[in-house]
């Protein structure tokens, strides 16, 4: 079944709205995955709340909070080669349940990339200017401000230009992070065993790895933010329309992008815990600069640029990347009738959603400068409703995949597990961590500005007003244009369900 739908009916897509076709490779799209998830900043904003939560079973949880985002990468594999659309979960849901499921999917997907896009930028902005010891400057809200939309500007450019140009962006930027984390941990763990560490060392332990250690209710919590550092590899995916070999390719370099960052968040994750202990990072917790701004000095001392730079170069190649799901999945929906069908316009020389892409930065940019007129907190609390539209869209992704192949389910164990039980049992807990958060929001203690809005805590007020102007602009549209809501659900080409052969 190919992306452009077609022999699906009214809502098919539109001929001319195609991207360019083989633009890169599986290293490019796997590199891009890795980039979008933004490590070294989720390991700074993420780790030290792990820890206060958890202690020294911190990398334990970020093993646990692996399982379900591993279910779902299988989930958007085994979907991705049936239908190779850019639009990914908006696509599939809609083919295996329906069109309004699938609306909400879009939906969450582009609400997700306008509420971080304007953080990420800041936070590139605020480490860039600390690396190269321009701490008055990040002080200074006007300028921080002002560079951030420069910087979310220059990124939307770039991936306007071309794909190719962002993927080779995005391959210096993920080498030079890499190689920052790796050096930081490296230098901790063998002062760890030198026994010069500065702060309160702690030798690593294996026992370090039990999610259970800490006891059920801090699990939950510590899996809520866990699921937030893994949120965002799905953006190799998101580009399967060029992509070399779309049907595979993609969704490998999903699955592949969960599995190093396990391996890189459990590198640092045991280095940090092992070089500070964890009285230090409980006690800094609230200050993401804290993890690896004051942390760098410590372990680096003269040389915390490397760290403060692995951190700018993680949230800048997450700016651009952060995009592309945003922008792809609303030309997916405009081309299909389900959003003003001027959003899925192709730029004619570059091939890329150039409309699609500009409303998505411009968005942003509104938001991020608005909710800072409000306050930093602000901010900080529309990201922790982050986790609302991440769990709902990768649990319908997970629901979507067993339904889409229900009845190939009993062909064998390989579909029953790897396409049916896999993606349900990620599902499961997705909706769980859903739930759970929902009745953790709801308190205001628990937000950053720590404020009650409407007797509720402002990360759930965001959330829930997300929700409903989603529903009242998927409302309007269907009266203001219904074709899409007329669209049959796909069939399964069942010489593409037996992936044993791959």
């Amino acid at each position: 079944m190919s992306h452009d739908g077609a022999g699906d009916g009214p809502g098919t897509a539109t001929q001319d709205a195609r991207l360019k076709a083989n633009a890169i490779g599986f290293l490019d799209a796997l590199v891009i995955g890795l980039n979008s998830t933004s490590p070294a900043y989720s390991l700074a904003a993420v780790l030290g709340p792990i820890v206060a939560l958890v202690g020294i079973y911190a990398p334990g949880v970020m093993l646990a909070s692996f399982v379900p985002m591993l279910l779902i990468a299988a989930a958007f594999y085994y979907l991705n080669k049936v239908d190779q659309d850019c639009g990914t979960t908006f696509s599939w849901v809609t083919r295996a349940m329906g069109p309004w499921a699938g609306w909400l999917g879009g939906w969450a997907i582009a609400m997700t990339g306008v509420l971080v896009i304007g953080s990420l930028a800041d936070v590139a902005v605020n480490f860039g200017l600390l690396a190269f010891g321009l701490d008055d400057w990040a002080a200074n809200a006007w300028i921080r401000q002002g560079l951030t939309v420069a910087v979310i500007l220059a990124m939307t450019a770039i991936c306007v230009i071309g794909t190719e140009l962002s993927a080779h962006l995005q391959d210096v930027l993920i080498l030079a992070q890499v190689f920052f984390l790796l050096t930081f941990a490296v230098v901790a763990i063998y002062r760890v065993y030198a026994g010069n560490s500065t702060l309160e060392e702690i030798e690593p332990s294996i026992a370090w790895l039990n999610p259970f250690g800490a006891g059920g209710a801090a699990l939950t919590g510590g899996l809520l933010l866990g699921v937030f550092m893994y949120w965002g590899w799905e953006s190799a995916v998101n580009l399967t329309e060029e992509v070399e070999n779309s049907a595979t390719a993609p969704g490998r370099a999903g699955i592949w992008s969960t599995v190093i960052l396990l391996v890189t968040y459990l590198s640092v994750g045991f280095a940090v815990v092992a070089y500070a202990g964890t009285a230090f990072l409980a006690e800094n917790a609230a200050e993401e600069e804290a993890i690896f701004a004051v942390l760098a000095h410590e372990v680096m001392g003269g040389w915390d640029w490397v760290v403060l730079l692995a951190v700018c170069t993680s949230a800048l190649a997450s700016t651009q990347t952060t995009i592309i799901p945003a922008s792809r999945t609303a030309l997916s929906m405009a081309r299909r009738h389900a959003l003003p069908p001027h959003l899925a316009h192709i730029h004619p020389r570059f091939r890329t959603p150039d409309v699609s892409t500009w409303w998505v930065a411009g968005i942003a940019i509104a938001w991020y400068l608005a909710v800072n007129q409000i306050s930093e907190n602000a901010l900080l609390d529309s990201l922790t409703a982050l986790s609302l539209l991440i769990a709902f869209y990768y649990a319908l992704t997970g629901l979507a995949c067993a339904v889409y192949y229900r009845r190939h389910l009993l062909e064998g164990p390989h579909n029953l597990l790897l396409i049916g039980v896999g993606p349900v049992v990620g599902a499961a807990l997705l909706i769980w961590l859903l739930v759970e958060s929902i009745g953790d929001m709801s308190n205001p203690e628990n937000s950053a500005s720590g404020v009650s809005w409407f007797g509720l805590g402002p990360p759930l007020v965001i959330g829930i007003a997300i929700a409903v102007v989603g529903v009242l602009v998927m409302c309007f549209w269907r009266l203001r244009d219904g074709r899409f809501w007329q669209e049959r659900r796909g069939v399964v080409d069942p010489a593409l369900v037996h992936t044993r052969k791959r």
